[in-house]
């Protein structure tokens, strides 16, 4: 877990998201106004005591008038091209801030590339207990294609599970959300597309 919260702390993501912040000479409550989150889980991610989930990044972004990408890269950071090495993964343990169940890991598969239209993960999915609180939303689409593991997938009322070598595209908007079933964590490449 400490190796897991180091990894976080590297990307730097509340710093990135109170700079930018300050830059746009916002305050928490226009940010707040802005992304449609509370004040109080703001402070919290901008503190680093939350490591938000991808689709509260999204709303974030939104709220802050940048690409999902900008928190996934270096300021010095200007590729065209950008390699993954196995040995670089670096998956960062998704918190909530309240007691919901943590549903996933994830990994940045093209940090440092800039004004892209979508943004590859490498996502590790929990196993556990399905509770309707692991339920997200946001402006969107996303892909998922599943490496290993069995992905038990809700999308609205539907559920649906997959099998390594399938995979499913829908709209984000509606609420949805995945649990690995079995023993073994599933793992997948999940490319996310927002407008």
């Amino acid at each position: 877990m400490s190796t897991q919260k180091t990894d976080v702390k590297e990307l730097n993501l509340g710093l990135k998201i109170r700079r930018l912040r300050q830059e746009l000479r916002l305050t928490l409550q226009d940010l707040s106004d802005l992304s449609g989150l509370s004040k109080p889980l703001l402070s919290q991610i901008e503190n680093d005591q939350v490591i938000p989930p991808i689709a509260t990044l999204l709303k974030i972004a939104k709220g802050l008038k940048v690409g999902i990408h900008y928190f996934f890269e270096e300021e010095e950071d200007r590729r065209k091209v950008v390699l993954m090495r196995n040995d670089q993964l670096k998956f960062s343990r998704r918190r909530s801030g309240n007691d919901s169940p943590q549903s996933y890991l994830y990994h940045s598969l093209a940090p440092g590339m800039r004004h892209k239209s979508m943004e590859p993960f490498l996502v590790a999915f929990e196993t556990g207990e399905w509770d309707d609180s692991q339920l997200y939303s946001h402006e969107g689409e996303e892909f998922i294609y599943l490496l290993e593991g069995e992905l038990e997938f809700h999308y609205g009322s539907d559920v649906m599970v997959l099998q390594p070598g399938d995979s499913i595209y829908y709209n984000s908007a509606e609420p949805h959300g995945y649990i690995s079933r079995g023993e073994k964590s599933a793992t997948a490449v999940a490319v996310l597309f927002s407008k």
